[in-house]
């Protein structure tokens, strides 16, 4: 009787495939935006021209477009990241706090993907001011 023996070969990093993993920075952004956009305080993305771009692009119902990396740029070098953003505060939300919040939540959520922040420069542009209370009916 003829029995055949089989081994169970243990996956090591030596038995993956190699190659190389590079991430670009729109994706960096898009993360980015995300991450900043979930913290409380945090109105919107984007310079004074950006948003006044974007409130044109809402008129003509093309309001998705740019919205996903807009008010914020990214460089990535050797497995790090800058990133710069732009953004508009809610007022009453103190803006150190807001701040700080979002370079927690950006660094977590950019360095799930692998790299390491290096720096993020926040610009706060503009604040939102109680905006009026809806009539009614």
């Amino acid at each position: 009787m003829n029995v055949e023996e089989t081994q169970e070969l243990a996956l090591s990093p030596d038995a993956v495939a190699g190659g190389r993993t590079r991430i670009s920075t729109e994706v960096v952004e898009k993360i980015a935006v995300a991450a900043t956009r979930s913290v409380p305080g945090v109105a919107e993305l984007g310079g004074d021209f950006a948003r006044m771009v974007n409130a044109v692009l809402d008129r003509v119902g093309l309001d998705q477009v740019g919205d996903a990396r807009r008010g914020c740029s990214a460089h990535i070098s050797n497995g790090t990241a800058l990133i710069n953003l732009v953004l508009v505060t809610v007022a009453g939300h103190p803006v150190p706090q807001v701040v700080d919040e979002v370079r927690t939540k950006v660094t977590q959520a950019v360095e799930a993907y692998g790299l390491r922040v290096e720096e993020i420069n926040i610009r706060v542009d503009d604040v939102v001011l109680d905006e009026p209370a809806p009539p009614t009916p």
